[in-house]
């Protein structure tokens, strides 16, 4: 006979979270449509979710400010994915989901926010009189981004080429510095010139491989895309804003919630405590893992050792080198290597009458280039319906980015001065905030440098070794909730895909 399986899954953001709801799925399906006699692994395991926090949720937290449910780290889902759609669906959210109310954002840049030009993918342009409208690039600049039409093939690119490597030979300085630079900035907090093109943005690398003109290949993917579909200037899941990405045919490509993603979170510990067996542990700090016999040991303070047959590591990634390393020191190396950047989100609410110019649309975003603290601003109120209405106005800002941590270096106090002189600055705030809310995310934003591949291909490599060990979350294989949400799906996929060796009385 087959003992039930026991697995343990370590970290309860999101990608653990949905790993434990994955796992717990088939004590949700319809009687009769899991056969445990001839097939007895795919009975429902029992999952013990471990979380060192007192909370769930990981980056994903909703705070009240100012009466209103604020979430304090990513602020939408992108449903175009499908396992995103598909979970909010099973969990009952559906009536919970919010389209964006604003459309369009901007960039500051060149002296004040300018629009940004409609049609744009991580801020490489498929229409070209939107940018020149824009005001973004000068008359020069729009010339050199033209010239994507006329250049020839570029040469073979490297094996892992930067996103610097495969733009700005095609568009220009300007384009690269003013829209594609802030792009990355909102979505990955990372820098062009680090991140690995295949890795970071692989549907733009896919369009640009073979192709003789980039702006060519995106405006023949939007005509082919669904009629009616549009582009969506909306805040990215880890940013402030984040890349156009077309809407569904169902509706908006990003959501949020009412109430705050926040009930993402709930939902997902409550399906998984409502599974037979499976228990949530807070406050519990994993010290160890190690072999024992076919299985696992988990140890961790307060609690005796927990024997299990598979482990999921679902901690960020520097955590999961550290409860690899005595077991897989080459894996531990590479995950370790992953680097991180450090971001905080500064919400300020302010009366209207304080706010120097209409807010129609998403937010802005922040080029490097400008030399600012802020990376990007959203405008809560105006992008949400359900926050709109109640006499403040909300702004959601993000600093912080890779290679730019000078706001580690503030206080709080001086790190709030700064963000309202650049909000007086770029908009035209005056006066006090009414409530503030300051989070600061040290190493939260994982970047996908070059060589990331070869690191995931490293971690593959030497976890052969150890079966029942499973990594997943925003370090690996996608950035965001939906990310997450389906590297989550693939993990647990993966372990009740793994045989257990019959235990013999």
């Amino acid at each position: 006979m087959i003992a039930q399986r026991r697995v343990a899954v370590i970290g309860a953001g999101v990608s653990g979270l949905a790993t434990a709801y994955h796992l717990t799925a088939a004590g949700r399906r319809p009687p009769g449509t899991v056969d445990l006699e001839r097939d007895p692994d795919r009975s429902v395991p029992e999952v013990i979710l471990i979380e060192a926090d007192r909370r769930l949720g990981g980056k994903v937290a909703t705070e009240q400010l100012a009466g209103l449910p604020v979430d304090t780290g990513p602020d939408s889902i992108l449903v175009r994915a499908p396992v995103a759609d598909r979970i909010l669906t099973e969990l009952g959210l559906d009536p919970l989901r919010r389209a964006p109310a604003g459309t369009g954002a901007f960039v500051w840049a060149r002296g004040r926010l300018r629009p940004l030009p409609a049609g744009s993918m991580f801020g490489v342009p498929d229409r070209l009189l939107p940018l020149l409208r824009s005001g973004l690039v000068g008359p020069l600049g729009f010339v050199r981004a033209g010239a994507d039409l006329v250049l020839p093939r570029p040469a073979r690119p490297d094996a892992d080429p930067t996103i610097e490597q495969v733009l700005r030979p095609r568009f220009g300085r300007q384009v690269f510095e003013n829209l594609i630079e802030p792009m990355l900035g909102g979505v990955h907090a990372g820098r062009a010139s680090r991140l690995s093109a295949r890795s970071a943005v692989p549907e733009v690398m896919a369009l640009a491989s073979g192709r003789r003109s980039l702006y060519l290949a995106l405006r023949t993917r939007r005509r082919a895309a669904v009629p009616g579909a549009a582009a969506s200037g909306a805040t990215g899941t880890a940013g402030p804003a984040g890349s156009a990405a077309s809407a569904a045919p169902s509706g908006a490509a990003l959501i949020s919630l009412e109430g705050g993603l926040a009930r993402l979170i709930d939902a997902l510990r409550a399906a998984v405590e409502a599974a037979p067996g499976a228990r949530v542990l807070t406050g519990v700090r994993v010290t160890a893992v190690q072999r024992a016999g076919q299985g696992y040991l988990v140890l961790a303070d307060g609690m005796p050792p927990l024997a299990v047959d598979d482990v999921v590591i679902a901690t960020p990634a520097w955590e999961a080198a550290r409860l690899l390393g005595p077991l897989a020191p080459a894996a531990a190396e590479a995950a370790g290597a992953i680097p991180h950047a450090g971001v905080a989100t500064v919400i300020v609410a302010y009366r209207p009458e304080t706010i120097g110019r209409p807010l129609v649309g998403t937010g802005f975003l922040v080029p490097p280039a400008q030399g600012r603290l802020l990376v990007g601003c959203s405008w809560l109120t105006s992008k949400w319906p359900q926050l709109a209405g109640h006499r403040v106005v909300l702004l959601r800002c993000m600093v912080g980015r890779d290679g730019d941590q000078a706001w580690a270096d503030l206080d709080d106090d001086a790190l709030l001065a700064a963000v309202r002189a650049e909000l007086a600055e770029s908009m035209g705030v005056t006066g006090e905030p009414v409530a503030v809310h300051l989070r600061r995310m040290p190493r939260a934003m994982p970047q996908y440098t070059v060589g990331h591949a070869d690191r995931l291909t490293a971690i593959t490599a030497a976890l052969v070794g150890l079966p029942g060990v499973q990594l997943t979350g925003a370090g690996y294989r996608g950035v965001g909730i939906a990310g997450c949400l389906a590297q989550a799906e693939a993990t647990a996929a993966a372990v009740l895909g793994r045989r257990l060796e019959p235990v013999t009385a």
